[in-house]
């Protein structure tokens, strides 16, 4: 029948970038366009340096791989089709590619967090419990948590995609963010269990980044009850030293999520969510591997050498 089809929404349109100055737009674009091109070759030059050199073939590398990984996923599902928007007029996207757009960011989402929470725990044994650090973290143990953190993020990409999509959209089609994100999502659906679903899908996000979180929030106690124990200064800043990278990812992914979601909603507050959002979407995953390649000293020093056996293979 012809009522039902003109109920049910086929297609959304994104509405994010109109609202937002329109001749700003295109420096922006190629402001996320260099981001975006930066953090996929920072976490390619990562990954193959991890790849290459045997002295980094160690837990908390093998982490860093999978995390790099993640955050090429995440990157690739969601900036590529948000820049191709800021310079199209015609910014609708199909209940489809809304559905697999979700799917993957809520997927690589959650399995990033999982594998910070992951890296904290190896930090923990490494600093806390070092002669059983080769036993708890055998390769295979290693390969087991990192494929733990993977399923744990598809299925939790799955199951809340599922009951998102499982509700009726009718009435407006017009999405007020530049990706198919779930709260702006859930606000044009219609249904008398729309409000338990977005109560249910807040409760779940919640509670997984909260839980990985406190997880990591506990590991660095006896880290640092580990590291004061320690006599000489030199001994404390060498331990730490080893945590640093991943503490600053820690602060900088949850920080700038927080601000996000716990930012008070005014009436202008649209432009300047867009602007947050995008924030969060593309400079993240741009930060993370300067954080990494500077913070970390043995990583620093292989990726300068691998430079060198590149560009000078006949004076190594």
């Amino acid at each position: 029948s012809s009522g039902q089809n003109d109920s049910t929404v086929s297609e959304f349109t994104l509405i994010g970038f109109s609202n937002f100055p329109q001749q700003l737009l295109p420096t922006f674009f190629l402001l996320y366009l260099m981001m975006y091109l930066f953090t996929l070759l920072g976490n390619l030059l990562i990954m193959g340096t991890i790849w290459r050199e045997h002295s980094l073939h160690t837990p908390m590398y093998l982490f860093l791989c999978t995390l790099s990984i993640s955050e090429i996923l995440f990157t690739v599902a969601v900036t590529p089709r948000m820049l191709a928007d800021m310079l199209s007029t015609h910014r609708s996207i199909t209940f489809v590619a809304c559905a697999s757009q979700m799917f993957f960011s809520f997927t690589f989402g959650f399995t990033h967090s999982f594998l910070l929470m992951i890296m904290g725990y190896d930090r923990y044994v490494a600093i806390c419990h070092p002669l059983r650090y080769n036993v708890l973290m055998s390769t295979r143990d290693c390969a087991r948590l990192v494929s733990w953190c993977w399923a744990g993020g598809s299925v939790m990409g799955m199951m809340l995609t599922l009951i998102v999509f499982h509700l009726t959209f009718c009435g407006s089609k017009e999405i007020h963010h530049f990706v198919c994100h779930v709260l702006s999502l859930l606000k044009l659906a219609c249904g008398k269990e729309t409000a338990s679903v977005t109560m249910g899908v807040i409760m779940v996000c919640v509670t997984a980044l909260m839980g990985c979180l406190f997880f990591i929030v506990l590991s660095y106690v006896f880290i640092v009850a580990a590291i004061l124990r320690i006599p000489s200064t030199e001994g404390r800043h060498k331990t730490f030293s080893t945590c640093v990278s991943h503490l600053t990812i820690v602060v900088v992914h949850y920080g700038f999520a927080s601000i996000i979601y716990l930012k008070p909603k005014g009436p202008h507050s649209m432009d300047s969510n867009t602007l947050l959002a995008t924030t969060y979407t593309v400079f993240t995953p741009f930060l993370s591997p300067i954080i990494f390649s500077l913070r970390n000293k043995e990583l620093k020093n292989a990726i300068q050498r691998s430079f060198h056996r590149t560009f000078h293979p006949l004076s190594s």
